[in-house]
């Protein structure tokens, strides 16, 4: 049984490659006024042009369409984008079609070299600041365990098991007051009762 010829990328039309002329441009958007942009590989023979049909496409697509928006991507755009990342992921064609005049293309690169870049930065900034938050915490939490749990010096510690230690406590014990001065008092009631009987 004979084998099927084996066609080689070799025998294959040599087409362009790279920058395409302006001359080039102008072909393919006069071919693309009277037959509409569709089936690509015609529309190449037919301007004429050496390149395959995806490079028109690409090229008709990204560069040459009458309702392309240039410029740069605004914050609600950017915004926009971000949402239907987080929605779709990397479906740049679908996330294109609800940006009008953006292509798939622009998206993508804009992605790539500004978008993803800044994610990675907010979250390791987000990381940063929650990782110092709880180290605040778990600071305050360890200073509260220890003015709760520390029994006070010279106080008894009668009835701890038993009763809640509250920061409460802690700030209102009178544990550390002196004792009252009493000794006028015992010196009043010391004094001879005469000085009362003048009374």
């Amino acid at each position: 049984m004979p084998m099927a010829p084996i066609i080689s990328k070799c025998t294959k039309k040599e087409v362009n490659r790279g920058t395409w002329t302006a001359e080039e441009d102008e072909k393919l958007a006069k071919v693309i006024e009277i037959h509409g942009p569709k089936r690509w590989k015609m529309i190449a023979a037919k301007a004429g042009l050496n390149r395959c049909g995806k490079s028109c496409r690409l090229r008709w697509m990204n560069y040459l369409r009458p309702n392309i928006k240039r410029g740069n991507i605004s914050d609600q755009e950017e915004d926009l984008i971000l949402r239907l990342h987080k929605l779709l992921g990397n479906r740049w064609s679908l996330i294109a079609g609800r940006l009008p005049g953006r292509t798939d293309n622009e998206i993508k690169n804009y992605w790539n070299s500004h978008l993803s870049k800044k994610i990675k930065q907010n979250e390791k900034k987000n990381e940063g600041s929650a990782a110092l938050e709880s180290i605040q915490n778990s600071k305050l939490n360890k200073q509260i365990d220890g003015i709760a749990e520390k029994p006070e010096e010279g106080c008894s510690n009668r009835d701890t098991e038993s009763t809640p230690n509250f920061i409460g406590d802690a700030l209102f014990s009178f544990c550390n007051e002196e004792p009252l001065d009493l000794g006028w008092m015992n010196q009043f009631l010391q004094m001879d009762d005469s000085l009362f009987s003048i009374l």
